[in-house]
């Protein structure tokens, strides 16, 4: 779940900078409490040419601490706050990397005054229990002894699987952090794993193939018969499924992603051979074997009611799926006390905008909505925003974050969208109020149809 995104690369400076970077297993003494990778790990943390931002240059930070890599960076004229960059999924390597705030957010950042940090974590693969921790332990390091003193404000962000983290981290460390940004965020939790059992096994149903538990011979044999009788074999991105059975994935694919939505139908082509390719796809360490489709109302039920067909899988273990426990997926139970701003792509469908539904309504059933605005983009594609949207964000959530310091609850709370309305969400202009009206056109962007002008620049 990482952005398909290059970041910009920054010219190297010849200027001189504090630059502790470690590479490979790294040195003891290039981290002042000795702290090593995990045994097996190794560190790959190149250089960070420091920035120049109000005439003066950036000081960077490099080393390892708590079995992580991790990053720093300091603007000359420092105002005082912390933010903290959760990446997103790594594939399950060995090589921990550290990635810099993306979508213009790093050059944002240092030239509004913030420090920033992002740690590597100490694991890959899908681990947002190690992402919760090392952000933390990375926060505490940097108030303790990089920055010179405690931030005035630590404000937290990250995309995708570091969504999940961000959710996380609010309620692992009520009270640390004073706002969040999560961007295509993962906060279904377990509820994500569901979502792909949810999608195979209807499939499977619709085409009339067995293919649960899937065998070594599955994508030579079961997955192209599915894929035949489903229509979707050669499915291009904007095209309906050619059978009737298809189009009936289609839509209950649309539905168990968020409901009818502005480009949820045409992204099929994007998603659904790479949704199909295992069955299940597989899931996180600590989280095998945990989810489940038991609570699933499979929608629309004509011309088939999959209902009464559909193989149903039961959790081996409803104690580990419910634990509280800070695993690889840790639960969300929607108690951010503090702002959060979302942004999520609505016509996704791998971390679909049913995960912020889901959020939405924990967070509702803490009674705390007021603290949670999301919004949603026109685009397809995982993580596909612009540095407009995203800097917009951002500058409404820290405003946000400082109205409440200074005028308490009842503070005016940025605009957002209602994800919990499916009226709205079904409306063919959903996702323009936020989204950037000059985003570059593409696979993406191309799926929506231009927005009126009234729901564009005057309401953002």
């Amino acid at each position: 779940m990482r952005w398909d995104r290059r970041l910009s690369v920054l010219v190297a400076c010849s200027v001189a900078a504090v630059l502790l970077s470690p590479v490979g297993p790294a040195a003891a003494q290039d981290d002042p409490d000795g702290s090593q990778p995990l045994p097996g790990y190794r560190v790959n943390n190149p250089p960070l040419a420091p920035m120049l931002v109000d005439g003066g240059f950036t000081r960077v930070v490099q080393g390892i601490h708590g079995h992580a890599a991790y990053d720093l960076e300091v603007p000359p004229k420092w105002n005082g706050e912390l933010v903290m960059f959760a990446h997103g999924t790594r594939e399950d390597t060995k090589e921990l990397t550290v990635d810099l705030p993306p979508f213009g957010l790093r050059e944002q950042l240092l030239r509004q005054g913030y420090a920033w940090a992002a740690s590597s974590y100490t694991v890959n693969g899908y681990d947002a229990g190690s992402g919760v921790s090392s952000t933390h332990d990375l926060a505490e390091y940097a108030a303790t002894e990089l920055l010179g003193h405690r931030p005035t404000r630590t404000y937290i962000t990250g995309g995708s699987m570091g969504g999940h983290v961000v959710a996380r981290s609010l309620e692992e460390y009520s009270g640390y952090y004073d706002g969040a940004l999560s961007l295509c965020g993962q906060l279904g939790d377990i509820r994500l794993f569901d979502y792909f059992l949810d999608a195979n096994l209807a499939a499977q149903a619709l085409a009339g193939v067995d293919a649960y538990l899937a065998t070594e011979d599955y994508p030579t044999d079961a997955l192209p018969l599915i894929k035949k009788r489903l229509g979707i074999t050669d499915l291009q991105v904007g095209q309906d499924p050619t059978t009737v059975a298809g189009r009936q994935y289609q839509q209950m694919l649309t539905e168990l992603s968020g409901g009818p939505r502005p480009g949820a139908d045409e992204a099929m082509g994007i998603y659904v051979g790479a949704m199909l390719a295992a069955a299940p796809p597989p899931t996180p360490r600590t989280t095998k074997d945990t989810t489940q489709n038991i609570t699933t109302r499979y929608q629309p039920t004509y011309p088939v009611d999959i209902n009464k067909t559909v193989e149903r899988v039961a959790p081996s273990s409803w104690a580990r799926r419910n634990s509280m426990a800070l695993n690889d997926v840790p639960r969300i139970v929607g108690k951010p006390n503090v702002p959060v701003m979302s942004l999520h792509d609505i016509g996704e469908l791998f971390v679909p905008l049913s995960m912020e539904q889901s959020y939405a309504k924990k967070v509702a059933g803490n009674g705390q909505s007021d603290l949670l605005v999301q919004r949603g983009i026109r685009g397809a594609l995982h993580c596909d925003f612009t540095e407009a949207e995203v800097g917009k964000a951002w500058k409404d959530l820290t405003s946000w974050v400082e109205r409440r310091a200074a005028h308490g609850e009842d503070a005016a709370r940025p605009a957002g969208d209602n994800f919990l309305s499916r009226k709205e969400v079904a409306s063919m202009t959903f996702g323009c109020r936020f989204s950037d009206p000059n985003a570059p056109k593409g696979l993406s962007r191309d799926l929506f149809p231009t927005c009126p002008a009234a729901d564009l620049p005057a309401r953002r």
